[in-house]
């Protein structure tokens, strides 16, 4: 008979044959930054998480310093929107500002901007509009200078979220041309149109005022279509790769991974955090134990980073 029990018998061997784990130099922590000043607005959908103006923002960051934490990924809530998204790219957007406070700092701190349109639009779509349309071609220069604009201020990595087609290209074309050859592409290059966004666009303040974004995010019942995403990205001069949402859409990681010889990311969305948040706070759920085995099964599916909302937390009970 084989006992596969003899390698479970104690925690220090369960520990000893472990093959997946999570650190928190795993760890990539969203941060929302809005303008005005003295706000840490409280996000009503996901109990923790903050919009922090300028003058706040370094409370939060200092946190994920200390922690050890080695990258935030940065989203930016404009006070005024418009058609066009033009706070997006505005050299002194919130977005920029932040960038330029954050590595003055803490210059040891990777920053992950997002590039995409929808948190600065007054539609809140990802791209350009016409007569209800998103329009994709007319879209791609304006992430591409939103992504330079980005750079310029700071950014170490630049992460286009749009799910635009040939987004990639134009915006390492843009880089390259500014003198940005060193900066990194993390291409959101496979992004479903999921209902787990649901909180999130509650912090950003970038749900659509009309429609949905199924035209251009992917349908979630597509698999083999997310590897064509990704290695077009790829083809495009991506140099990272993301999966988004993680949770119910592990089988996608897996075949990324086995696929895809690339740094590979996985994101632990909105509604994943707001749901365990919920059912810990009504005391259905161990908070902890939930959180720790949601991480080490996009680990363990293949992703090498994990962006999480759970973050600081995770951080907290590893170093415990």
């Amino acid at each position: 008979m084989k006992r596969f029990r003899r390698l479970r018998t104690t925690e220090q061997m369960r520990s000893f044959v472990r093959e997946t784990t999570v650190s928190v130099e795993d760890l990539i922590y969203p941060l929302f930054v809005a303008e005005g000043t003295d706000k840490k607005d409280p996000v009503p959908s996901m109990p923790g998480i903050y919009q922090f103006s300028l003058d706040r923002l370094e409370e939060e960051v200092s946190k994920v310093v200390d922690a050890g934490i080695p990258a935030v990924l940065l989203f930016g809530i404009p006070e005024h929107k418009d058609e066009v998204g033009s706070e997006a790219y505005n050299e002194n957007g919130i977005t920029q500002r932040a960038i330029r406070q954050i590595k003055t700092a803490h210059p040891e701190l990777l920053v992950i901007a997002d590039v995409c349109l929808c948190e600065y639009t007054s539609h809140g779509h990802c791209g350009l509009i016409c007569d209800g349309h998103i329009l994709n071609d007319e879209t791609l220069p304006l992430l591409a200078k939103a992504a330079v604009t980005l750079a310029t201020a700071g950014a170490d990595i630049i992460a286009p979220s749009d799910m635009m087609d040939g987004r990639v290209a134009a915006i390492r074309a843009a880089l390259d041309e500014a003198g940005f050859e060193l900066v990194p592409i993390l291409s959101y290059a496979a992004k479903f149109a999921s209902a787990y966004y649901g909180p999130f666009r509650d912090a950003a303040g970038s749900a659509p005022q009309f429609g949905d974004r199924k035209s251009y995010q992917m349908d979630p019942a597509n698999g083999k279509e997310a590897m064509r995403e990704i290695e077009a990205d790829l083809e495009e001069g991506a140099d990272m790769i993301i999966v988004k949402p993680a949770l119910a859409y592990g089988d996608i990681a897996a075949r990324a991974r086995e696929r895809f010889d690339v740094p590979f990311i996985a994101y632990n969305v909105s509604g994943e955090y707001s749901m365990v948040k919920a059912a810990a706070e009504n005391g259905w759920i161990d908070e902890r134990r939930i959180v720790l085995e949601n991480l080490t099964s996009m680990k363990r599916a293949g992703a090498d980073r994990i962006i999480t909302y759970h973050a600081l937390d995770v951080a907290r009970w590893l170093s415990e």
